[in-house]
């Protein structure tokens, strides 16, 4: 084993000479940087928007006090929680990846 011949001082000298950007900050690791970064946006996106609009969330004392919320606003902000921007530009579209592929592969003659 190589790791066996060499003495132990100059191992750890070898590996303490590479630093963390010489072994981490190299293109073939961007994507990874970019998938990590982007599941904790996400993540972070996902956590922020459910603990601050979120109806079935509530910090106030005086709303955990309801059992159940069935009042006409608590059902205006569960609509409004659930009718978010996301959903209603997305929601007259066809779910299609490619439509016009699909309209011209479908074509009968």
């Amino acid at each position: 084993n190589f790791w066996t011949l060499i003495k132990k001082e100059e191992r750890v000298k070898m590996a303490a000479s590479v630093s963390w950007s010489q072994r981490w900050l190299r293109p073939e690791v961007y994507p990874i940087f970019a998938a990590l970064g982007s599941a904790v946006g996400l993540c972070a996106f996902f956590c922020t928007r459910q603990l601050t609009t979120s109806p079935g969330f509530t910090a106030s004392k005086a709303k955990r006090a309801t059992a159940i919320p069935e009042t006409a606003q608590d059902f205006k902000e569960g609509e409004k929680f659930r009718n978010h921007f996301i959903r209603r530009s997305v929601l007259g579209m066809k779910p299609e990846i490619m439509p016009g592929l699909n309209s011209s592969m479908t074509k009968t003659n």
